[in-house]
């Protein structure tokens, strides 16, 4: 699993940030089923090149938001969503958004943008969209 993560220590995203949004977005995609089995922190650490301390922040904001559980002696698992799936839960995200985000994502790419302006322009979009109120 750790192949399909990475962390690139000169982006202004920290890293355990980078963690933290891979993982999720793996999730939401349904690329980490729930009950799927993440790396320990140590391995991922070490495959990384990074320190523990930082795998482990991004597990524990990914378990805070509901997206993973801790299980003492079955380490760190993708959470089940309870009574099926939700609109926002993992594993629901609609065929047609993930490809209209792949579209995005490879449009970006031919424009030669790197993550971090692809991801602040999703925000800023996301800001604009926002009902008011929010």
């Amino acid at each position: 699993m750790s192949a399909g993560i990475t962390v690139d220590l000169r982006s202004a995203t920290p890293p355990y940030e980078q963690i933290r949004s891979q993982i999720s977005s793996l999730v939401a995609v349904g690329a980490l089923a729930s009950g799927s089995r993440l790396p320990t922190v140590r391995s991922l650490a070490a495959d990384l090149g990074i320190a523990a301390g930082t795998v482990a922040r991004a597990y524990k904001e990914l378990e805070a938001a509901g997206v993973v559980e801790s299980r003492r002696r079955g380490g760190t698992v993708v959470a089940s969503v309870p009574g099926g799936a939700g609109h926002g839960s993992p594993g629901t995200v609609p065929p047609e958004v993930s490809a209209a985000v792949e579209r995005c994502v490879a449009a970006g790419r031919r424009a030669g943008l790197n993550d971090d302006v692809l991801l602040e322009l999703v925000r800023g979009q996301l800001r604009r969209e926002r009902p008011d109120g929010d």
